[in-house]
């Protein structure tokens, strides 16, 4: 029987999501292709980009909270556009059943009193 999750996504403002290195694989960039209709030649320029050491990883888009975040990630909604075409990468994450920004971000909501509340990391200035 698989771990319980002890998280709740749908809570969250997509941290996840502002990673630098999002990668993309193979399989995962033929399925980004065929879910916006598009060859894969023309998904690869246009939605990723080699970066860090990886041969492919996703393009990212300004973000309020946390500076930059992927550009298939709804910054209004705080939701992934493209959730059912998602990376490998991101269907596996956290891993082991427990988010440790989503601990952290239910330990400052409480702090705070405020369910709506974003500890973010991105920190203009210094």
């Amino acid at each position: 029987m698989p771990a319980k999750k002890k998280y709740d996504c749908l809570k969250c403002p997509g941290y996840c999501c502002s990673y630098p290195v999002i990668e993309v694989k193979d399989k995962d960039a033929e399925r980004i292709a065929r879910h916006f209709g598009l060859p894969l030649a023309v998904a690869e320029k246009k939605f990723f980009k080699s970066a860090h050491g990886y041969k492919r990883v996703m393009r990212r888009q300004k973000d309020e909270h946390f500076g930059k975040i992927c550009q298939f990630f709804d910054t209004t909604e705080r939701r992934c556009t493209i959730y059912l075409a998602r990376p490998s990468t991101c269907r596996i994450f956290p891993g082991e059943g427990r988010c440790g920004y989503y601990d952290f971000l239910s330990f400052e909501r409480a702090g705070q009193e405020d369910e709506t509340y974003i500890s973010t990391t991105h920190h203009s200035g210094n």
